[in-house]
């Protein structure tokens, strides 16, 4: 597992910021697929209440699903939507209780048979949490590992139940209106666990702490527990098995042999024997009893990933890095090569006479196994004698004798779609250019989350040049792609910095000449459905609950009254415009945290109203409702006009002027125009310095103004002379904007200097 800045775990960022983020995750393909590897697979194996069987997938794409499984497919029939990072691993415990973890240091409780409710999220991981163990015959029990060597035992029971509302928020949340409440489930009365005396205090505490089992000192990516939960072992970076009593959270023995990292583990039903897979390449058998490894087998050419075992432990599927998957008999050592891949296997799940593959791609595979009778695979042929030094299997390798794959296909699939691998941001920061692992290129338009133009298998480098615009726009969101999505990242006060005109993005019905801020906008249209959800359930107010005061009352924080910036009238304020309009049916998610939830992810459609600043950002919430901005980088630009070198023509500026950095070059054509025909050099000066004009202006910077000029042809201008404005020698177009001529012409830190020059007369 690759440590890799999260897209949204902002608890454990690099960078520290100020104010929370609001991340949008689009996709533009069928939501009933993954869209990037497949990190965890579990079959919920005795039939359910709807006589069908099921089979749960959770993916680096930051959810999981489960499938409907028949005879010749399998349906997706929910998402469970929450995690904001890879889902690392799941499991299934009792009649219907999903258990997942996450690179979001987060354990998610989960009504397996819901239609993606999320009854309880644990938070007592402080890094990534790589893996689960559950208890076949104890329902009760689960035990959860990660970086920095945290493992934990969990009494479910105890975790569910509801603390008091003065308990600390922070340590566990039941989605505090987010994640959806879902069912509560039926659990055990059997508690054996709670004998260990460290979940006997929980009666004097207010919330659930889970039972530490400390002695790992780096990171672990490995458990197992036995069928009663009496046995845990756990493996990781330190190259040791270590095995513990998950009641006490007590060490019991320590097993060394490995010389890298320990990737898979599995115990037998009666606690007795274990198996171990590592990134040496090999898979050991240990037994707990004699305290020692009695079998070593070299079957894989690279690091082992995953391990499943026959119910008489007396066979092993491994999967690993080498795209390989192996059958071994343990006691004869005799190996066969089952199938290759074209993705490295991260987890195997044993079903009815199947096996179920899942690798780093999206699509996850089921493969003839003859799990109750495997001697039938060897009887193929094909088979070899496992070495017991890793170097040996690399040595055979090499000499060529490569096995022959038993099967050459799987017996059923669940395709995927492709996950995006590379992407640009265009100049224009409206347009993002991606790249999937199929190799098609599109491109996104990310303040509507949809894609605008598929292109196919092209030349990314060659589209890339091909799209390019000479503009010049402040860079208000970041991208990235971990999730197999475009995620896009919205940061205060950063994001608010890049404005348009509405000319530009083609606005029906607004003034030409009205600025439109697109972070504003974006928020607005994703958070469309919320307002509206809002506004139904409290009524106009939308008050932040029911007895709470409303969002209007919002604290302003570092704000000043004077910097504020309020936009529009009220009628128009919810308006959403639509460059700004996101698909209702491919619906993007949000990924955020307020001040009192941890991070969370949900469909911007599945939002219900009672969101509040509790949950998200709260100047998102200031934003959508009250139309409110924070205070931002200067968004003007300041320059020189002058007459260009031997040129009789000039008019009277007041030195140095100011104006929006979007301004076009033709609005100070007209300016110039206007002040040469108009001939009023000293009496257009208005009181406070600014060259003004009817309408509009260019202002000194002193006086802050906004120095709009209205577009339009006027008649004098039809009678008089052509202008150009030049700027480093170089004649520009109308159509540039004072911040491109700053960025690709001038390309100096000093204020801009125009230049201007009359090129024709008309009469």
């Amino acid at each position: 597992m690759h440590r890799v800045a999260s897209a949204g775990n902002t608890s454990n960022s690099v960078r520290p910021r100020k104010e929370k983020r609001l991340t949008y995750v689009l996709n533009d393909a069928d939501d009933t697929k993954h869209c990037a590897g497949v990190n965890s697979l579990a079959v919920l194996k005795s039939p359910a209440t709807d006589g069908c069987e099921y089979l749960f997938t959770g993916s680096r794409d930051g959810t999981l699903k489960r499938w409907a499984l028949a005879r010749d497919g399998a349906t997706c029939s929910a998402t469970f939507e929450s995690h904001v990072d890879w889902v690392n691993d799941a499991v299934l415990t009792g009649s219907n209780t999903l258990v997942s973890c996450s690179s979001d240091t987060t354990v998610k409780v989960w009504n397996g048979l819901s239609e993606g409710s999320c009854i309880k999220t644990l938070r007592q991981h402080s890094d990534y949490v790589t893996s689960l163990a559950s208890a076949e015959k104890n329902s009760n029990v689960i035990a959860s590992a990660g970086l920095g060597g945290e493992v934990f035992i969990w009494d479910l029971e105890a975790a569910l139940t509801p603390t008091s509302k003065s308990g600390d928020a922070t340590e566990e949340d039941c989605s505090n209106g987010v994640n959806g409440s879902g069912s509560s489930l039926p659990m055990t009365s059997i508690r054996p666990i709670s004998s260990g005396n460290n979940i006997s205090l929980q009666a004097h505490s207010q919330a659930y702490i889970p039972v530490t089992a400390k002695g790992h000192k780096e990171s672990v990516y490995a458990l197992a527990m036995n069928e009663s939960g009496s046995l845990l072992v756990s493996g990781g970076t330190e190259k040791v098995v270590r095995v513990w009593d998950p009641r006490t959270g007590s060490k019991t023995m320590k097993l060394k042999g490995h010389t890298d990292n320990i990737r898979a583990l599995l115990i037998d039903s009666t606690g007795r024997f274990c198996i171990s897979g590592s990134s040496d390449s090999m898979i050991r058998l240990w037994d707990l009893g004699q305290q020692r490894c009695v079998h070593s087998y070299a079957v894989h050419t690279d690091s082992v990933w995953s391990l499943a075992s026959t119910p008489t432990f007396s066979h092993v599927y491994s999967g690993g890095r080498d795209l390989s998957l192996y059958l071994t008999d343990l006691a004869t050592r005799e190996s066969v090569l089952m199938c290759t891949k074209e993705h490295p296997i991260l987890q195997l799940a044993l079903h009815d006479d199947g096996i179920w593959v899942a690798t780093t791609d999206s699509s996850v595979h089921r493969w003839a196994a003859e799990v109750r009778n495997p001697q039938k695979v060897f009887q193929r042929g094909g088979s070899f004698l496992a070495g017991n030094l890793s170097f040996s299997r690399a040595r055979v390798s090499l000499e060529g004798s490569t096995p022959v794959p038993v099967y050459k296909e799987p017996s059923l699939s669940i395709p995927g779609t492709p996950g995006i691998v590379q992407h640009e941001i265009l100049n224009n920061r409206r347009h993002v250019l991606t790249k999937d692992t199929a190799g098609t290129v599109k491109l996104w338009e990310i303040t509507r989350g949809t894609v605008i133009h598929n292109y196919g298998e092209v030349s990314f480098d060659k589209k890339k040049e091909e799209l390019f615009e000479m503009v010049s726009i402040p860079a208000w969101f970041t991208v990235d792609t971990r999730l197999g999505s475009l995620a896009v990242h919205l940061d205060t006060p950063q994001c608010f910095s890049a404005e348009m005109y509405s000319a530009d993005l083609h606005i029906p019905g607004k003034p030409e000449d009205d600025k439109v801020n697109l972070a504003r906008e974006t928020l607005k249209g994703l958070l469309a459905h919320w307002l509206a959800k809002r506004k139904q359930r409290f009524g106009s107010q939308a008050l932040a609950n029911g007895e709470a005061p409303a969002v209007k009352d919002l604290p302003t924080r570092n704000l000043t009254a004077s910097k504020i910036e309020v936009d529009g009238s009220a009628d128009n304020d919810a308006a959403v415009y639509p460059p700004f309009e996101f698909s209702a049916s491919c619906p993007p998610s949000i990924i955020t945290e307020g001040s009192q939830s941890g991070p969370w992810r949900k469909k911007i459609t599945d939002l219900d109203g009672t969101e509040d600043e509790k949950d998200m950002p709260w100047w998102v919430v200031d934003c959508v409702m009250n139309n409110r901005l924070p205070p931002r980088e200067n968004t003007k630009c300041s320059f020189y006009l002058h007459p260009c070198e031997g040129s009789t023509v000039q008019i009277l500026t007041q030195g140095k002027l100011s104006a929006p950095r979007i301004l076009r070059i033709h609005k100070v054509v007209n300016y110039v125009i206007e002040k040469m025909v108009l001939d009023k050099p000293l009496d257009s000066l208005n009181s406070d310095g600014a060259a003004g004009m009817s309408g509009g202006q260019v202002t000194h910077p002193a006086n802050g103004g906004d120095g709009i000029f209205r577009t339009g042809l006027k008649p004098w201008q039809k009678l008089k002379p052509s202008i150009e404005i030049l700027c480093s020698n170089q004649v520009l177009s109308p159509d540039m904007s004072l911040a491109t001529v700053r960025a690709y012409i001038w390309k100096k830190p000093e204020d801009l200097v125009l230049n201007y020059r009359v090129l024709t007369s008309k009469g």
